[in-house]
């Protein structure tokens, strides 16, 4: 099966080359504030169509209820993380969308075309907002929640351009051993997708843990795939702590609630639990595979390609 594409996403320009404000023709757009340039906390964020539910009474220190992002290398636990974020009562996570990436060349690559509208920056990140956000409100509402979440690996590309998008968004990124990324990229996508993994986990790691860097400690959270399986409710207690959201013991019997995903995902987690022997929908079996499986000449390209970020990370 095909490597998922992972297109690096494009810088936007830089500001002062952009043409000055023109007024903004749309109806909407003179009462919506302009999003943060900077991806700090926006007290008074532009109100896109609901993508900033009323906090619930229950939630931590009156944080605005914003999106929440689940990012991560592919094969890293994020499908997981997100069956555990939509089992919460509040909580939706609905299937991956991608074309946020897409997106992003509107301010980017493409800007100098599509600046010949005489829209600001400001006003293109507005409508990206209003849309994206409005469908995930809309598919959230329709499922009788109040806070929406997007698992997309691929956007752990993009955080800076999402935090602009939205400036009340907070990011989870789930951070699992390289090399057993490798491992599972083999079992799932075929052996040079694992090839092409010992570069593509590392790039991942840089730019996410840098735009993270970047952001308010309340706005991004690492999750070790490791602890998760290992301790869950305490992971997972931390992870909605962080979130501003009331601890649901139910959060952690996903398997048991309905979600929009593929039947494929259902098939392979039944594959994989049959292989390990239990039926607990968190388990840790497949902490440190590589050590079995993990062939001479990847082991070699993970040392070559991977090995100063698994140091870094902490990985032995």
């Amino acid at each position: 099966m095909a490597d998922p594409a992972d297109p690096i996403p494009h810088p936007a320009p830089d500001p002062q080359a952009r043409p000055a404000p023109m007024a903004d023709p749309a109806p909407d757009a003179q009462a919506r504030p302009a999003p943060a340039t900077s991806p700090a906390p926006h007290p008074q964020a532009r109100p896109a169509l609901g993508t900033s539910p009323a906090p619930h009474a229950a939630a931590g220190a009156g944080r605005a209820q914003g999106p929440i992002f689940l990012v991560g290398c592919q094969r890293s636990g994020t499908t997981m993380l997100r069956l555990v974020l939509d089992s919460h009562s509040r909580v939706s996570c609905g299937p991956e969308t991608r074309f946020l990436a897409d997106m992003q060349r509107i301010v980017g690559r493409d800007w100098e075309r599509l600046s010949r509208f005489g829209f600001p920056r400001e006003y293109w990140l507005g409508r990206i907002g209003d849309f994206f956000g409005g469908i995930q409100a809309d598919y959230a509402r329709s499922r009788g929640k109040t806070r929406w979440a997007d698992k997309t690996p691929l956007y752990a590309l993009s955080i800076d351009f999402l935090a602009e998008v939205f400036p009340d968004a907070q990011f989870v990124h789930v951070v699992r051993d390289g090399r057993d990324v490798v491992v599972s990229h083999r079992k799932r996508f075929g052996y040079w997708s694992a090839v092409k993994c010992v570069v593509k986990w590392p790039r991942y790691i840089r730019i996410a843990r840098a735009a993270g860097a970047r952001l308010p400690a309340d706005r991004y959270h690492e999750l070790r795939y490791e602890e998760t399986v290992t301790d869950p409710e305490k992971a997972m207690r931390g992870l909605f702590e962080f979130l501003g959201e009331p601890w649901e013991a139910g959060v952690l019997d996903y398997d048991g609630k309905q979600h929009d995903v593929a039947g494929k995902y259902t098939a392979e987690a039944d594959r994989r639990r049959a292989a390990a022997g239990t039926d607990a929908p968190i388990y840790g079996s497949r902490v440190g595979t590589y050590r079995r499986e993990l062939d001479p000449f990847l082991r070699v390209l993970v040392r070559v390609f991977s090995g100063a970020t698994l140091r870094e990370l902490g990985y032995r």
